[in-house]
Parts: C-alpha cells; structure tokens; sequence
C-alpha cells in the first residue's frame, strides 16, 4: 500500500458511512483521459475500502474493457430500460468496485432517448433509491453533449471534468460549463462542479506549464491541485484489462491517481 493509499484509507471521510455521491466524469472532448480517470479513480477507492459503482455510459466500452470486461448480456441499455440496477452492476477484478457495463448498442439508445418525453432523465430515474450500497458512484460519459451525457448530468450531484493539457481541450471548457450551468437550471439544482482535473501534463514542456498556469487563473480552486502526468504505463493498462494501479502501482500516473482520490474526497 502506497504512503497516499493508507492516508486516503485512513481518513475518517473515507472510513464514515455516507450516502452516495454520484459524479458524472464528462468533457465533450474526447481523448481527455476521461475514462482512465473514471476507472483510476473508482478502482483507488475502491481499494481503499470504499463501495464504488461505475456505469459506463460510452458505447465504445473502453471503461468495460478497461476493467477486463466485456458485456455479451446485459448492459447500460438495460439500465436505461427499467432493468433493476442490482441485476447489472457486475463484480470487477478489483475488490469492492461493482461496473454496469456497456457495449455498441447504446449508441441506437441515444438516438432513441432525444425523442422520449423525459429522455433526460430515465438514468436519474433508474438509479434513484438503488444506490445503499455505494459510497461512490462515477458515470463515464461518452465524448459529446448528447443524450447520455445529458443523462448523466441529470442523473449526478457532481461533474468531474478531464482536461488535457493543451489549448485545444481548453476551447471547449467554458462551453462545458455552460452546458452543466443549463442542466442544472433546467433539470438538476443539486449539480455542480466538483473540480477540473488537468491530464496527460508533461511538466518539462513550455506548453504544459501555460495550459495549467491559465485553467489555474481562470478557475482557481476548482482545478485539483495534483495534475495527471502523461504516462506510457497509464496508456498500456487497458490493453491488459487492468486499472493502472494494479498494472503498475508504484507508476507516476498511478501514483497520481491515488492523490486525485484522496482529494476528491476531501472536496466531497
């Protein structure tokens, strides 16, 4: 166990029984380190004693197959039809970490739900008063601002928002944020944002160090203060089904990682 996995396991925010805080992990951009932050993040929690759940609402599955998994039966869209939340959440490699899994499917549900009355909020619906078992909850949402994400945002208390660290992912935060801002008027009161997490920095380059100086002056303290360094290991891990902190505990990345959790539990 690392010196930042005991101290997050030993806290008393992570030993107290709560209910559980769902969090969106969304950015309409993709190749953000969206999904290996859901499932870096679940998985040290999970690791350190807490009940995570994560639906991946993606239909390309990369959080499914990223936890060695595949779904050949039920899935998100089952969820999404009224299919109770305990006959999907699936046991994962790692202990205490339960996955609804997804698969290509979803993509047709997400045509589907833009045309239901209500289509924004069947996720929020299906998993009101089926969360007692979870502390945490994280939705992987897919790299748009379509239906899914809607749901997710409709269905959450917080968004944690993935940004790389480049201009380009920069452009489209601010439209991100407008986007929460109009969900939480429209369907959601209790949504916010939990904090804006800075990946794939590489802290030697002139580029990295302006991108993180500018999200830091705009935005103070919602950006985390760890940023998630780019790293090959955090890149090889889902080829092997496996989250980065059981590839390759002693990483940077994994290390990072923990430091994520244990901060957002502190935020939480």
């Amino acid at each position: 166990m690392s010196a930042v996995e005991g101290s997050l396991a030993q806290s008393p925010a992570a030993a107290a029984p709560r209910q559980a805080r769902v969090y969106a992990v969304a950015n309409q951009k993709g190749g953000v380190g969206k999904t290996t932050t859901a499932v870096n993040v679940s998985a040290c929690l999970a690791e350190a004693g807490e009940r995570v759940l994560l639906v991946d609402l993606d239909p390309q599955a990369n959080a499914t197959s990223g936890l060695g998994l595949r779904a050949n039966g039920v899935s998100t869209l089952d969820l999404l039809d009224g299919a109770p939340l305990s006959a999907l959440a699936k046991p994962t490699s790692v202990p205490n970490l339960d996955v609804v899994m997804a698969k290509s499917d979803l993509a047709a549900a997400a045509v589907d739900l833009s045309t239901r009355e209500g289509g924004e909020r069947y996720l929020a619906e299906a998993l009101a008063g089926r969360l007692e078992r979870y502390s945490f909850v994280f939705l992987d949402c897919p790299p748009s601002f379509g239906p899914l994400t809607v749901n997710a945002l409709a269905a959450a208390q917080r968004v944690l928002v993935p940004v790389q660290a480049e201009y380009y992912a920069l452009e489209g935060l601010s439209q991100l944020l407008g986007t929460i801002s109009h969900v939480k008027a429209r369907l959601n009161p209790e949504l916010a944002v939990a904090g804006i997490l800075l990946t794939m920095a590489d802290r030697r380059t002139r580029l990295s160090m302006e991108v993180e100086a500018e999200l830091r002056r705009h935005f103070g303290e919602l950006v985390f203060a760890t940023t998630v360094p780019r790293s090959v290991r955090l890149a090889e891990a889902p080829s092997h089904g496996l989250p980065a902190i059981a590839y390759d505990p002693r990483s940077p990345g994994s290390e990072a990682y923990w430091k994520v959790a244990m901060e957002l539990v502190e935020r939480s």
